[in-house]
């Protein structure tokens, strides 16, 4: 299914790009019914190691069809980050899409026992803090592979400072299965 997942999801952003004909759902779900379960999925796009859009669901709340196709065109076109996906970029696109477990609530005393919850490398995060948040993808732990760090970069992701954590924001952890095909 990984092929499928991955043509899918840049059939989506070339069908955007070209403004061609819309793909036929009923179709593509009749020959692979795994794409009607609800899924979240993050779409993350780089050109040449370089980020170029990353979108995504935390929750799975309609069908890997829909969630991937809806992620698919925003993270090449609406990410506030980049401009919209030229024709030019299309062709030296790497694609990669993360499928999502449901986020689980983290119960912690301290920050020491948070740490001894997160499995660094594994985990995904969700912080929440009153009406901020922000997420990170395991895949960030590649980047950022102590805690502090990458809890630092989280906290300044959703607008806030590392120390916000001495408040006891909400945190949640999810993993992924990460669904890659490198073109460049």
């Amino acid at each position: 299914m990984k092929n499928e997942i991955l043509n899918l999801a840049r059939e989506a952003i070339k069908t955007k790009l070209l403004k061609d004909k819309v793909l036929d759902k009923p179709d593509f779900i009749q020959n692979i019914p795994e794409f009607s379960n609800n899924t979240a999925t993050f779409v993350t796009l780089k050109i040449k190691g370089q980020l170029r859009g990353c979108i995504g669901s935390l929750v799975a709340h309609r069908s890997l069809y829909d969630d991937l196709i809806s992620n698919s065109i925003a993270a090449a076109f609406e990410d506030p980050r980049f401009s919209p996906l030229s024709t030019a970029e299309f062709d030296t696109l790497d694609i990669e899409v993360s499928l999502l477990s449901e986020p689980h609530l983290i119960n912690y005393e301290d920050i020491e026992d948070l740490k001894s919850q997160v499995q660094i490398g594994e985990d995904g995060i969700v912080l929440k803090f009153q009406h901020y948040q922000s997420t990170f993808l395991p895949q960030v732990w590649e980047e950022l592979k102590d805690f502090e760090s990458f809890f630092s970069h989280l906290c300044l992701k959703a607008g806030l400072d590392m120390s916000i954590m001495k408040s006891h924001p909400l945190i949640y952890k999810y993993q992924v299965k990460k669904i890659k095909n490198d073109i460049s």
